[in-house]
């Protein structure tokens, strides 16, 4: 462990469950707020992202929490996980932060902690990243996605001006996953119910069924790894899309949890810079 010594513990802010609420049968939105928000903001990004911070069960962490700290005092397996979640709205007003959380059972670490979430209880993050929003030069908007890419996508649709027009495909479980999704500005919303079909296969059948109504697209494309990189290929390759126009990664790969999905994912990017430094031929 003694490489980890001496660096800088990361920036983290801790919140406290306002409230939850379920949106639908596998999505539970958690509310945050506190003092701890005081100074928490928000940039112009859509697609803000936060890191948070699950306690590991019966692990007890010194106070004032430190994170750089904990990793070089404490075996790996006792370490807090991180789990990285959109931020779907933040309200600094209100000084409210929400996190909506994809919730299968007791399956994973987040889900089910957001499912038995209390008011009170407090959740320690890093944050925000991001990098996307909607430009208001483009002719139109794409924006497709699962459920990991629903919080997002929602805060895009929502950020449209008048006038601005958006094409979106979501891909969820079945009709009762649904969620409105409003906005000022012209958009149609595909939802695409997956059943017992592969991740993303639908959302791939669907954008590349669809006819451009114009050449000046700007495209937002993030969820399972594997269809992501297929719209990709499409985007860029068949489209040809510029590169400065399109938003788009991998949030999760079937078969691997964030952990596994984050030690691999440069290894996956490789393959995405070497087909474009080959135009698409790697």
């Amino acid at each position: 462990m003694a490489e980890r010594r001496g660096r800088r513990s990361p920036n983290l802010k801790t919140a406290e469950v306002v409230r939850t609420e379920r949106v639908t049968p596998h999505m539970i939105r958690v509310v945050l707020g506190g003092d701890g928000l005081a100074d928490f903001e928000c940039g112009d990004f859509t697609d803000h992202y936060v890191k948070l911070q699950f306690p590991v069960e019966g692990v007890d962490y010194p106070e004032p929490f430190d994170l750089a700290k904990v990793r070089e005092e404490y075996p790996r397996e006792q370490w807090p996980v991180t789990r990285t979640y959109t931020v779907r709205r933040w309200d600094p007003a209100a000084r409210e932060l929400w996190i909506d959380f994809v919730y299968h059972g007791d399956e994973g670490v987040a889900g089910p902690w957001a499912a038995n979430a209390e008011p009170g209880a407090l959740l320690r993050f890093a944050g925000p990243g991001g990098g996307y929003a909607p430009g208001p030069e483009a002719d139109w908007h794409l924006l497709a996605g699962d459920e990991s890419a629903l919080p997002a996508i929602a805060a895009a649709v929502e950020r449209l001006a008048p006038g601005a027009r958006a094409v979106v495909f979501l891909e969820v479980e079945g009709p009762e996953e649904e969620q409105q999704l409003k906005s000022a500005a012209d958009v149609a919303v595909s939802w695409l119910y997956r059943g017992d079909a592969p991740v993303g296969s639908l959302l791939v059948d669907a954008v590349r069924a669809y006819e451009f109504p114009a050449p000046d697209v700007q495209a937002f494309v993030h969820g399972e790894a594997g269809f992501v990189r297929e719209i990709r290929r499409y985007l860029r390759f068949e489209r040809e899309v510029p590169k400065e126009r399109l938003s788009i990664s991998g949030y999760w790969r079937v078969g691997h949890n964030e952990d596994g999905w984050q030690s691999s994912k440069r290894e996956w990017n490789a393959v995405d810079e070497a087909e474009e430094a080959k135009g698409g031929n790697a």
